[in-house]
């Protein structure tokens, strides 16, 4: 099998946006690669988490992986801080970066441009990004389109080292979706469903009542006109829900215009909120079952235990090429 590898970092409630772009994709995944899915919650540190909400939605995140259908015994699940490597090997790595590339990374000039205070841990966390993909030699890493440039330094960075002290780093390739990958606000269609944004009006979120759900799809924006149509430009609105509807349904863009041709929006969104409403109570359902007890704390240990095994022997390896250590490990 080749291998896969992903994080997500628990700063704010799941969302359907979430789910369609990262978690349901790796449910398909699980049977064809050898997949390794950690919680980036060293990463959600580069800003305040208040730390009652940081802890749940840590286990809230966990929890919905699996209630989504990724089966712990083909994949491994872990928190990025349970393998302390990542750290040190992020050092390491940010050794080699240069601060024009980090400069370039879009979350740091977002944030510059926007005027908004800046700590060190938002333009250095590319650093340890490398570090949690290049730990355990991925052939693949899932990415949405706007996330494919944390890939590529990735690469650039994973070269540089083998250059310079022989191969050491597998380079990986970024994975994207043709469709699903990037959900957008119901109610501002232009840009991505998020879940730090301010108001919740355009954003579903996985564990919410789901008469509220529904509602919020019955009310998405689209535009003018009534012909459901796959039009990323001039209809980012409806596009937007026909690839919800698509990845939900498992069917073609082409076959949902199909069947809603000549019909209006008012059919087409109460039919998606039926759709949405059926998924969201089957994941509720599993989520409600496997939040009791040890069974999380049980799956997070053991996933660190073959995590660890494999990023000890990598961070070795590091660590005698680049003669930071005298002893043989």
């Amino acid at each position: 099998m080749k291998r896969m590898l992903s994080g997500i970092k628990p700063t704010g409630r799941v969302t359907l946006g979430n789910y369609i772009g990262a978690i349901k994709p790796f449910v398909s995944y699980q049977d064809e690669y050898e997949m390794f899915i950690f919680v980036a919650n060293l990463h959600s540190m580069t800003v305040y988490q208040e730390p009652k909400e940081l802890r749940q939605n840590t286990k809230d995140l966990i929890a919905l992986y699996i209630a989504a259908g990724l089966d712990p015994k083909k994949c491994t699940l872990f928190l990025q801080s349970d393998v302390l490597e990542h750290a040190q090997l992020g050092w390491y790595l940010g050794c080699m970066v240069n601060m024009g590339e980090l400069s370039r990374m879009t979350q740091y000039k977002d944030k510059v441009a926007k005027g908004e205070s800046i700590g060190a841990g938002i333009f250095n966390y590319p650093s340890l990004m490398n570090a949690d993909i290049l730990m355990y030699d991925p052939d693949y890493v899932p990415v949405g389109e706007d996330q494919k440039q944390h890939v590529e330094l990735c690469r650039d960075i994973a070269e540089r080292f083998n250059s310079r002290y022989s191969d050491t780093f597998k380079i990986p390739e970024p994975l994207i979706a043709k469709v699903g990958s990037r959900i957008m606000d119901l109610q501002n269609p232009t840009k991505k469903m998020s879940k730090s944004d301010e108001t919740s009006k355009g954003c579903i979120y996985i564990l919410d009542d789901i008469n509220v759900s529904k509602k919020k799809i019955k009310s998405a924006v689209t535009d003018s006109d009534s012909h459901v149509h796959f039009d990323p430009i001039h209809k980012p609105g409806i596009s937007n829900l026909l690839e919800i509807y698509s990845i939900l349904s498992n069917r073609s863009i082409e076959d949902i215009e199909n069947q809603y041709e000549g019909k209006g929006y008012g059919e087409f969104k109460t039919d998606l909120a039926e759709i949405v409403g059926q998924e969201l109570e089957k994941i509720q359902k599993r989520y409600k079952e496997i939040t009791t007890g040890s069974y999380l704390d049980d799956i997070l240990e053991e996933g660190a235990q073959k995590a660890r095994i494999i990023a000890r022997k990598k961070l070795s390896k590091v660590e005698r090429k680049i003669g930071i250590t005298i002893k043989k490990r």
